[in-house]
């Protein structure tokens, strides 16, 4: 069901200083900020050979990224994103197998506008779970 990883989420407070760690530290090719206001983020990708890095900073006080960097305040990892060919068709693999998907178990067009849905940390070993349909 699972495909490769597209990519890895750092939640940042600030991603001015996030993109100049990866751009002059690591002299990595990134994105143009693109605020995302349906989700409460602004995000970058850190473009790679074989996958991205995602930052995340939040838009707004009600943004599920700021309440995380209120528990992580210097930042940190907060998902990580697999491809699956259908995300509809995952969503029911992942219920059938007594797994939780947050919401209201319908996909969402995520940062590259595609449908995506995120399945329950405590039901993936603490780790928030991004589907992205390819």
């Amino acid at each position: 069901m699972i495909g490769a990883l597209n990519h890895l989420a750092i939640a940042v407070p600030d991603l001015k200083a996030a993109v100049q760690i990866f751009r002059a530290g690591f002299g990595a090719n990134i994105s143009q900020p693109c605020p995302k206001p349906e989700h409460g983020v602004t995000v970058v990708f850190v473009e790679l050979d074989n996958t991205k890095i995602e930052l995340l900073e939040p838009l707004g006080e009600d943004s599920p990224i700021q309440k995380f960097l209120d528990r992580n305040p210097g930042g940190g990892i907060h998902h990580f994103c697999l491809e699956v060919d259908n995300v509809k068709d995952a969503i029911t693999q992942v219920k059938s197998n007594g797994l939780r998907v947050l919401g209201e178990s319908e996909p969402k067009i995520g940062a590259h506008g595609k449908p995506v849905i995120f399945l329950h940390p405590k039901d993936c070993l603490g780790a928030l779970i991004e589907f992205e349909e390819k």
